[in-house]
């Protein structure tokens, strides 16, 4: 579980910069939503993500990043994760594991869980991005950073992510 004093934007960018992590911060109003995001951010390159807080039945969690417009099936991303019946975590439960708030989900909240009870996941097509963007713990802000150097901070975290075909997250479209 996060600890009581969740990490701030600046001590996860100074932690990234302890790896050798180069990364790239802009600010802008917050967002919180792909749909805002995607009105808001103009021309800045590289993939980008959703980032999705789940939970099963027995109450185990996962971070699922995958990208911005990648369809995900609940029943079919749970089977791929042999999970019974995937739901959302609530908004409690999000701040209580990963110390953020709906709307500033990302895959650098791992920092906040120390215990390491949330599995992460990310999809390969995401990966396959040279560069990617995601909140730097709050939705004011965007962060870049090359998806090889993504896989190293989560694994740096302790949240070594399973990489997600296509067909582990949705039933194809025909």
């Amino acid at each position: 579980m996060a600890d009581s004093s969740a990490h701030t934007p600046d001590e996860l960018l100074a932690y990234l910069d302890d790896l050798g992590i180069s990364h790239s911060t802009i600010s802008h109003p917050p967002v919180f939503t792909v749909d805002e995001a995607k009105r808001l951010r103009g021309s800045l390159p590289g993939g980008h993500s959703k980032s999705l807080f789940l939970k099963n039945k027995e109450g185990r969690m996962w971070l699922v990043v995958v990208g911005e417009d990648q369809r995900v099936d609940l029943d079919v991303l749970a089977g791929a994760l042999e999970a019974k019946r995937l739901s959302f975590g609530s908004p409690e439960r999000l701040m209580r594991y990963l110390g953020v708030i709906p709307g500033a989900v990302t895959p650098f909240a791992v920092i906040n869980d120390s215990g390491n009870g949330v599995m992460a996941a990310v999809s390969a097509a995401l990966l396959a991005h040279d560069q990617l963007s995601f909140h730097p713990l709050a939705n004011d802000q965007t962060t870049s950073i090359s998806s090889k150097d993504l896989l190293r901070f989560l694994a740096s975290t302790g949240h070594e992510p399973r990489v997600l075909e296509a067909a582990e997250l949705a039933s194809p479209v025909g």
